[in-house]
């Protein structure tokens, strides 16, 4: 029996989890659906990420409003896909921040990105029509921003760690609290979504960059917080591992002359024990196999992904 395409059968409501991690530093977590943060300034708040559309967007707002009243100065986007930046015009942020590749990449693939997005997932697609746009950032910067957070509250740094989930990933960490919001360069026991990814590169070095800063919390894209640097590394290197697994299989039936197919098969068989009870594994693995056969092919950098591609894909793989 052909398995439901992508997430399109997950129609299940996820409970949220408001955190406070340190004196205005928030999470908001969801049973493995994308997670969201804030950071209070002393009169201004950032918050990173942006969920799929303001109807969404409004009701972490309305959560974050029992806690803090200051206006949002910086809206943190950590890459483009429309998951994770569609909502951002209930922020009425002053400043919309994003590494410089990533607004070429919303130039680039954006509307077709949204397009795949709530195809796949429109459960998170939540008053579809209330999107206003693709989402500008309205301020880039290629390797370090430093964002002074006035009065006591130190710094908070966003930064640019080398090509992983996508092209243009960011993190934003709290020096002061140890704090870290990852986005979906590590998930916290959720499954990794790969079809716009560098994997070696993520696996390697960008990770090790993560890693190095040693964060005592960690906000992943999905998934609970990691607490404590053995929650911390245990989630990056589950991640590291993930895509380690995946570029072996992948590359060992691309050496023997196999198939697409057959790769994801292997794949699969070689993740499911440790991995396929995570969110959204069987969901993202066929786009994650398809992209990883390309980048070990000499395809350098993703193809765009659209709902028709997107159709066909799972169709070869999950069909």
């Amino acid at each position: 029996m052909a398995k439901p395409f992508a997430s399109s059968a997950d129609t299940a409501a996820k409970e949220q989890t408001l955190e406070v991690l340190a004196d205005g530093v928030y999470a908001l977590t969801a049973e493995g659906d994308p997670n969201i943060g804030a950071v209070e300034g002393e009169d201004f708040l950032v918050c990173f990420e942006a969920l799929a559309t303001p109807v969404a967007a409004r009701k972490w707002l309305a959560k974050l409003r029992e806690h803090t009243d200051k206006p949002v100065r910086y809206l943190v986007l950590s890459h483009y896909h429309a998951v994770r930046v569609l909502g951002a015009s209930a922020f009425d942020a002053e400043t919309i921040v994003s590494h410089e590749i990533t607004k070429d990449l919303v130039a680039e693939r954006g509307k077709q990105d949204w397009e795949s997005e709530f195809a796949r997932m429109p459960r998170l697609a939540e008053a579809a029509d209330s999107v206003p746009g693709l989402t500008w950032p309205t301020l880039t910067f290629a390797d370090r921003l430093t964002i002074d957070l006035g009065g006591d509250r130190g710094d908070l740094v966003l930064q640019y760690h080398g090509r992983g989930h996508t092209e243009g990933d960011i993190t934003a960490w709290l020096p002061r609290h140890r704090i870290l919001f990852a986005g979906d360069l590590v998930e916290a026991q959720a499954a990794l979504y790969t079809g716009d990814a560098f994997h070696r590169d993520w696996a390697g070095a960008t990770l090790d960059r993560v890693k190095a800063l040693g964060a005592e919390q960690l906000v992943g894209g999905r998934g609970a917080v990691s607490r404590g640097r053995a929650e911390v590394d245990a989630a990056i290197e589950q991640t590291r591992g993930f895509l380690q697994v995946m570029i072996r299989e992948v590359g060992a039936v691309q050496e023997r002359g196999g198939t697409l197919k057959e790769a994801f098969e292997a794949t699969h068989a070689a993740l499911v024990d440790d991995y396929g009870h995570w969110p959204i594994f069987e969901h993202c693995l066929p786009f994650d196999v398809s992209r990883l056969w390309d980048e070990l092919s000499g395809i350098e950098r993703p193809v765009i992904w659209t709902a028709e591609r997107d159709q066909e894909v799972w169709a070869q793989l999950q069909g």
